[in-house]
């Protein structure tokens, strides 16, 4: 597919921008050096800050044992340091330099643990504390680890003597430094605002100036006003952003209030507005939808963000601002794209998944998106952002919108899916009706995509209608092309043909849902499911082929099974 010359320009001007941005960071280590002799630095932490992240015991002794589970990977050090010995990837690489695994050794806090991380801790300050470069020095890896330094310094500090005291506490101030001096050329996104969460944080977990807080304050609060968006979702539109951004936004608030500091203006509101956008995410099986690079949840993170909601209620039937609609009755759940990019930089995580549902009912998922592999090849990261990892229709095997890679600019969608045009509307027997269309294939092959789903009062019934149609005043083309709507099947719900038309779908707990298109016939088609907890899945997927301009137009239904 030829690339067409305003996003030749669109991709030049990031590419561009990219290049500026690095070499802004790599400028950062000069800056430092030149003005480190004025570097003042705490003799204290004020404060640890709580981690609301998931602990666990086994990793704990895992890293005790020299074994780091990172990133899906297990890291055997021989009795070395971890960083002396070949790392098995770079997202490894990354959740080692980040120090987020320091969380589990709270579950063990031994004098024998704590100096065992507190010796990890020494050999990073000696090989990487002053030399910011490479990926330990990357925005998202230095915000983590100031956090987790921060939050578990109880661990690290426990039982230290004075002078590693002071080469931590020297450590950590260069790197809040180092935070402060990158944040402007940091890409827009959840990193930015994360780095703003980390430079807050250490302005009041460090003795420091009122001054300083309250600057820090209100840097965090323009970060938060320009990424939260009105309807408390995140201008990735990524759901799961919306969890890891409150999992340190609650701590945070908390931070503030015991050490009795004016909270920054921005901060209870967002934290407010988040909860009922990260409320509608949720799934009768209560995991978060997967769309836009949301991958697995752990219950426990979920639930511990969810024990502060002071906003409880019923989820939005619609994010105006993040693009997505809820359709909801009697214990079953439809959740639909409605949306594209909200920028091109905020593109690089996003999926070609415009007009994809998933469907919940009961205590399962039924159809899902492929979701998001969390620790995977560039290859898979790729696959699972095409249309065809998500439940709608594709054609002829392209994506709505294009994923281009770029050396500079990174992996951003361009062009496909510029409009989208939505209705929603309740009929005279309550019914809730949804239809949607995108322009994502009017480009190449002329035609726009329409979406019309429609649930019950009872929930126990939805259908289903896409249609593809010429844009005004194109002309059909006389080859036909090949259109595959795709209903992707979480894992743990069995299949079972019933007819050419229909196949049954069994959730372990005896729950069935029969899926039918009469008149068309429904393919079962291995699968593979990206956000399982376990990793990369097997799984199973529906399939209805169908060739414009001769079927230009599918109907579908699921009702709930006797």
């Amino acid at each position: 597919m030829k690339m067409r010359l305003a996003d030749r320009r669109r991709l030049l001007s990031f590419g561009l921008r990219e290049i500026w941005r690095r070499l802004c960071r790599r400028s950062a280590g000069f800056r430092l050096a030149v003005t480190s002799f004025s570097m003042q630095v705490p003799d204290r932490l004020i404060v640890a800050p709580t981690d609301l992240r998931a602990l666990d015991p086994f990793v704990a002794e895992e890293i005790l044992e020299g074994r780091f589970p990172l990133a899906g990977r297990i890291l055997e050090t021989y009795g070395q340091s971890p960083f002396s010995v070949e790392l098995p990837s770079r997202a490894a690489a990354e959740r080692l330099h980040s120090f987020a695994w320091l969380r589990h050794i709270r579950t063990n806090k031994t004098e024998a643990a704590c100096a065992s991380a507190r010796h990890v801790v020494a050999d990073w300050i000696a090989l990487y504390g002053r030399r910011p470069q490479g990926i330990a020095w990357e925005a998202h890896v230095a915000a983590e680890r100031v956090i987790a330094w921060l939050s578990h310094s109880t661990v690290v500090l426990q039982g230290a003597e004075a002078g590693f005291y002071r080469r931590f506490m020297k450590s950590l101030a260069y790197q809040v430094r180092y935070l402060r001096k990158i944040a402007g050329c940091t890409p827009e996104g959840d990193t930015r605002l994360r780095l703003r969460i980390a430079l807050a944080m250490a302005s009041i977990s460090m003795p420091t100036r009122a001054a300083y807080i309250r600057r820090e304050g209100g840097r965090l609060d323009r970060e938060l006003e320009r990424q939260i968006l009105a309807d408390g979702g995140h201008v990735s539109r990524n759901p799961r952003a919306v969890l890891d951004l409150l999992i340190d936004l609650l701590p945070l608030r908390q931070t503030y209030i015991n050490l009795g500091h004016d909270l920054p203006q921005k901060l209870i509101p967002t934290i407010d507005r988040m909860y009922p956008a990260l409320r509608f995410f949720r799934h009768q099986d209560g995991d978060l939808a997967l769309f836009n690079g949301a991958s697995s949840t752990p219950a426990s993170e979920l639930m511990s963000v969810l024990r502060y909601d002071e906003t409880a209620g019923k989820p939005f039937k619609a994010l105006p601002h993040m693009h997505y609609h809820r359709l909801s009755a009697d214990g079953t759940t439809l959740i639909v794209d409605t949306g594209r990019p909200l920028s091109p930089g905020l593109s690089r995580g996003a999926h070609a998944g415009c007009l994809s549902f998933e469907m919940s009912a009961g205590r399962h998922r039924f159809i899902v998106n492929c979701g998001s592999p969390k620790y995977a090849g560039r290859n898979y990261r790729h696959m699972a952002r095409s249309t065809p990892a998500h439940s709608t229709v594709t054609l002829n095997e392209t994506s709505s919108s294009r994923i281009i890679r770029s050396r500079f600019a990174g992996s951003m969608l361009l062009g496909g899916v510029s409009e989208v045009e939505v209705e929603r509307w309740d009929d005279m027997h309550g019914n809730d009706w949804l239809r949607a269309s995108h322009d994502g294939y009017v480009h190449q092959f002329g035609y726009f995509h329409e979406r019309e789903i429609g649930l019950n009062a009872k929930g126990n019934k939805i259908k289903g209608h896409d249609r593809l149609y010429l844009s005004e005043g194109a002309a059909p083309d006389n080859e036909a092309l090949l259109a595959v709507a795709r209903f992707h099947i979480h894992p743990v719900i069995t299949l079972s043909r019933r007819d050419e038309e229909s196949v049954a779908m069994r959730a372990p707990d005896g729950e069935t849902w029969i899926f039918a298109a009469p008149g068309l016939q429904v393919m079962i088609d291995e699968d593979i499911f990206f956000a399982d907890v376990s990793g990369v899945r097997p799984s199973q997927q529906l399939v209805i082929e169908f060739s414009p301009p001769e079927t230009s137009e599918i109907r579908w239904m699921l009702r709930r099974g006797e």
